[in-house]
């Protein structure tokens, strides 16, 4: 084999064994749990521990766990939605939980958002709660210009064209003076993860640890199918303190289960 040919072949063996290896990566222990802070298994009253965003959503409650209906209408702000812990939670934390994506659309996102407060002035006070009247129509805008949190976008999509096959994880961190989406990207997207598919229940743990965001997923039907992401977030100023919320932007649907949030150590 001449040796060009021999380099290249070389080359990509060790890339796609790399790539191969962030897909079946174990977690390496830097922290252990300490305390549960939050439990919700999905099945209860979701009233009682949640706080929604959107007048033409949907949350339904049964033994299957806590359902979130986007609104129908593509394009409508008026049908995104956020469904928000009423606890705040501080410091290093774990959020786990059992994930089924119920709708089969290949457009818009589902986001995580953590350690969410508001940027803390008369109109927007850090205590998101105080302000729940503002986010009725859930506007992407008003949570980019207004909160400091972090943003995990998963089982995602291009928002106005369909694209099968193309999603991607994604991190952000607002931060409410640059009062748009450039400067809040953390470097280490995902894309064409194979995961999240409709009818398939799978395990989604992020810990936010000091400077370290990771997010793991796993099939929990099939050993092999799952995925770690990690972020480092040091260059931003950390959020320390907040709420946890599920956004689906229109026409997205999914179910939780089994919903915990961990205080780290």
């Amino acid at each position: 084999m001449p040796t060009k040919i021999y380099f290249l072949f070389f080359t990509l063996c060790l890339t796609c064994s790399f790539y191969s290896c962030s897909n079946k990566e174990k977690r390496k222990a830097k922290w252990s749990k300490k305390e549960l802070l939050f439990e919700d298994k999905g099945i209860s009253n979701w009233k009682q521990k949640w706080m929604l965003d959107g007048e033409k959503s949907k949350v339904k409650n049964s033994d299957k766990g806590m359902e979130l209906i986007a609104g129908t209408e593509h394009g409508n702000d008026t049908c995104h939605m956020v469904l928000w812990t009423k606890k705040s939670f501080k410091g290093n934390i774990a959020i786990e939980y059992d994930y089924t994506r119920t709708d089969t659309t290949s457009r818009c996102v589902n986001i995580l958002y953590f350690l969410a407060t508001g940027k803390g002035d008369s109109s927007y006070p850090m205590d998101i709660s105080l302000w729940n009247n503002k986010r009725t129509v859930p506007h992407m805008s008003t949570y980019i210009k207004n909160m400091n949190t972090y943003h995990i976008s998963y089982a995602a999509f291009d928002a106005n064209k369909y694209s099968k096959g193309s999603d991607y994880i994604r991190l952000r961190r607002y931060v409410p003076s640059l009062k748009r989406f450039q400067g809040t990207y953390v470097l280490g997207d995902h894309f064409k993860t194979g995961l999240f598919k409709t009818d398939v229940t799978y395990h989604v743990e992020v810990i936010k640890f000091n400077n370290t965001i990771e997010m793991y997923v796993q099939n929990k039907m099939n050993a092999e199918d799952r995925l770690v992401c990690k972020w480092d977030v040091s260059k931003f100023t950390s959020c320390k303190s907040g709420r946890v919320g599920l956004r689906h932007m229109y026409t997205r649907s999914a179910r939780y289960k089994n919903f915990k949030i961990w205080g780290l150590e």
